[in-house]
Parts: C-alpha cells; sequence; structure tokens
C-alpha cells in the first residue's frame, strides 16, 4: 500500500510504501461498529442514579383509607405508579458498561480504520511536524496552508512545542501512535502522520 506524502502546502511530492496489514485491509463495518462502541462505553463513568421507593422523600401516611373511597386503594405516595415516587429499576453508580474487546480485534479495528482513511484520500503522511514555538497561531497557519481544519495529527513524537500549539485549537487533536484510539479516527476523518509514526503503527499491528 503506497501513502501519500504531502508538503507544507498540502502538494503531494512523493508517496512511502506501507504495510498491506495495517493499512490495506478490507473494511470490515461490522468489527468498526463492534470497537467503536467498545471504546465508548468502556469510557463511561456510570455515574448515573436514581432513587427507589424506599429512598424517596415523601410522607410515610396512608394518602386516603383503605375502603370507601371509590378510589384505587394507596398505601404511600412513594409508590413507583405516582408522580414524585420511587424507580421500580432504577440506575446505580456501580452498574457496569464495560464491553470485553480482544487486543488482535481492537489492533485489527484501527488498521480496518486506517486502512478506509487511506483508500477515501483522508489519510496524508508528513515528514514531520515540529513547531518552533509554543504558539497556536504557528500551528492553525501550518495547517490551514496544508489545507486542514478539523484533523487528528498522529506523530511519532508529541513534544511541548507542538502539544502546547494544538491544546486550543477544537478541532485539531494530537496523539502519538499507542494513543489512538478507534472514536477519534472516525470522528476527525481526517488523518495527518509522520513517516515515523507510519512504522510505529505496523510494529503495533
Amino acid at each position: 500500500m503506497d501513502l501519500n506524502v504531502i508538503n507544507d502546502q498540502g502538494q503531494q511530492v512523493a508517496s512511502v510504501s506501507a504495510s498491506d496489514e495495517t493499512f490495506g485491509r478490507d473494511y470490515n463495518e461490522a468489527l468498526v461498529h463492534q470497537v467503536v462502541t467498545a471504546f465508548q462505553a468502556n469510557a463511561r463513568s456510570g455515574n448515573r442514579a436514581q432513587q427507589t421507593r424506599a429512598e424517596v422523600t415523601a410522607s410515610t401516611h396512608k394518602p386516603w383509607r383503605q375502603k370507601g373511597t371509590g378510589r384505587a386503594r394507596s398505601g404511600r405516595t412513594s409508590s413507583p405508579i405516582w408522580r414524585g415516587g420511587g424507580v421500580t429499576f432504577p440506575n446505580k453508580p456501580n452498574e457496569n458498561f464495560s464491553h470485553k474487546v480482544n487486543r488482535k480485534m481492537y489492533r485489527a479495528g484501527l488498521a480496518t480504520i486506517l486502512s478506509q482513511l487511506a483508500r477515501e484520500g483522508k489519510l496524508k503522511v508528513v515528514e514531520s511536524l515540529g513547531i518552533d514555538s509554543p504558539k497556536t497561531k504557528l500551528l492553525a497557519g501550518k495547517l490551514k496552508s496544508m489545507g486542514y481544519g478539523k484533523v487528528m495529527i498522529i506523530a511519532d513524537t508529541v513534544d511541548d512545542n507542538l502539544w502546547l500549539s494544538s491544546r486550543n485549537l477544537p478541532n485539531v487533536y494530537v496523539v502519538e501512535p499507542h494513543q489512538a484510539d478507534p472514536w477519534s479516527l472516525v470522528k476527525f476523518g481526517n488523518v495527518l502522520i509522520t513517516k515515523a509514526a507510519v512504522k510505529q503503527f505496523e510494529e503495533m499491528v
């Protein structure tokens, strides 16, 4: 699989050969859906909580007498069928949302997404992405000249200048290869990767 190498103006200047195992896989929609869903589920904090009828703050008195009123009998206003009452099967903070995905499957999912981005021309390679000083304006101007507005940058090493320059750009996400995740790859769509990072991905997958 040949990946396009671009310069600072976004023009293709060369191509680099990459492993078909990492950047030339067939698209597997079911696999991509599974790894993306699992990643999002495993990121959930599980902090939602609801109250049972025993936990709701309500009067313990019987709303009306048992017989003779013509209405249905009722014991407490905390009943789940009452407005403001407890929940029959409440959500609790200890709820487990995690999905198990094998390491081999997770890496195959990453490679599948990278391969599809490469086929669609949304994955481009650069020699390096060095920034002289930690200024957001410098990185924003460089990406604009390359034709990128929303992009995920995968660099072999992320130094302080690159990290500090990117953190105030809401549509730019900078990571190293071992930090790349399937959800971000799908979300950002456009990927800018350094030559050295390509080799690291081939070693990972």
